[in-house]
């Protein structure tokens, strides 16, 4: 028989979901030069003295990094150090190698936590965090971020909003836990309460994520902010990917940080048993979960290899069991959905602007390397195929 499941086990928190608790805000001395760097960011690329400064900096060990929080903060430092390096004259002018005193310590720092050296989603929006006040609660207006990119409080609305939308999810997991939990003893009452959590904190997720209207502005977000989560794969500004100085002759392609980096959505999908009806959306959900923390991908893997909640709960032959599940399912089409207007007012509608001139319509890419309206319309619409009662 299988075993429960136990949320602590893969680094998930009840309180917090797949955030980082806690997470360090600054490292010891030694590693001065790269947080000096880091934390100056903005200027820096805004005058065009990134590159200078990161080619005068020492090359240095992670030997002298202790824990988990301190090697994720390293890893964050580094990639916003990275892609400010890469993008610092934006996408027509990119670098196209990384130098070896900055590629070096980024790569051995990704080896220790299995995430690959290009700023992921885990960072910048889920160990990227401070509470201003630690007296007060967890809200926008109490938080800041530790490291930021040109675009001002469009840059800091966007990370924070980001990190308040996981933070919603912890309800959600403790709910897809406690539905994949009752099944195996056939508690139908565990599986109903479970699901009503999942729905209720899609609800929140969606609720949060309306706060990105308020806090960022589309036009910072499209012209100034955005490129700095762009990737080197599947991006014709880099299409030979980027080289490593120092750590390897061949150069890497690695995708962008995205939503579709976010385990929470992927777990959502693992619970329904939603299966991408579109074999390319498929494969870059499968293959966006290297992007993720190790424990958090493996998260993913265990609830999909568990028997089907759709199947139990549509034999079960109880009616409130059926609607409440498609309730959830109709949430996560609904926070999908919305996602998709995100996408129209902070990505399509400043594009159409910035490109009117163009003789040809475009259709942008994602910061993660995919055409970003038709992936989402794609994913979208094989969530809507798990309802066990369509409309």
């Amino acid at each position: 028989m299988e075993s429960g499941i136990q949320l602590e086990s893969f680094h998930v928190s009840s309180t917090m979901g797949f955030v980082l608790d806690d997470p360090k805000t600054d490292l010891p001395e030694y590693y001065h030069p790269w947080m000096s760097i880091a934390m100056d960011l903005p200027h820096l690329i805004q005058t065009h003295q990134l590159w200078d400064r990161v080619d005068k900096m020492p090359l240095l060990s992670i030997t002298h990094l202790e824990g988990h929080r301190e090697q994720r903060l390293a890893h964050l430092a580094l990639g916003f150090i990275t892609m400010g390096y890469v993008w610092q004259e934006g996408e027509h002018q990119p670098v196209k190698t990384l130098p070896r005193q900055l590629a070096e310590p980024y790569c051995r720092v990704s080896e220790a936590l299995d995430m690959p050296p290009i700023l992921l989603y885990a960072d910048c929006v889920l160990a990227n965090w401070k509470l201003r006040d630690p007296a007060r609660p967890f809200e926008i207006e109490n938080l800041d971020t530790i490291f930021k990119f040109p675009g001002e409080e469009s840059c800091r609305g966007f990370f924070l909003v980001s990190l308040l939308v996981e933070q919603a999810a912890c309800t959600g997991m403790e709910g897809i836990v406690m539905a994949m939990n009752s099944m195996l003893t056939q508690d139908n009452r565990g599986v109903h309460d479970g699901l009503e959590m999942v729905n209720k904190s899609l609800l929140k997720m969606k609720e949060v994520f309306r706060l990105m209207r308020k806090h960022v502005e589309p036009n910072v977000f499209y012209g100034t902010l955005r490129i700095f989560f762009t990737g080197w794969k599947d991006n014709p500004a880099l299409p030979g990917g980027l080289l490593y100085e120092g750590v390897s002759t061949d150069s890497r392609q690695l995708r962008g940080g995205s939503a579709a980096q976010s385990s929470s959505i992927q777990c959502f999908d693992a619970l329904f048993g939603v299966k991408q009806m579109e074999a390319s959306a498929d494969s870059y959900l499968k293959d966006i979960r290297s992007y993720m923390p190790p424990a958090h991908r493996q998260l993913i893997e265990v609830l999909e290899s568990r028997k089907p909640l759709r199947s139990y709960v549509s034999n079960s032959g109880e009616q409130d069991l059926i609607d409440t599940y498609d309730k959830c399912v109709k949430a996560l089409v609904d926070l999908r959905c919305y996602h998709l207007q995100a996408v129209t007012s902070y990505v399509s509608a400043p594009s159409k602007s910035a490109h009117s001139g163009d003789p040809t319509p475009r259709e942008e890419k994602g910061t993660g390397g995919t055409n970003a309206f038709s992936f989402l319309k794609s994913v979208r619409d094989s969530t809507k195929n798990v309802l066990i009662s369509p409309e």
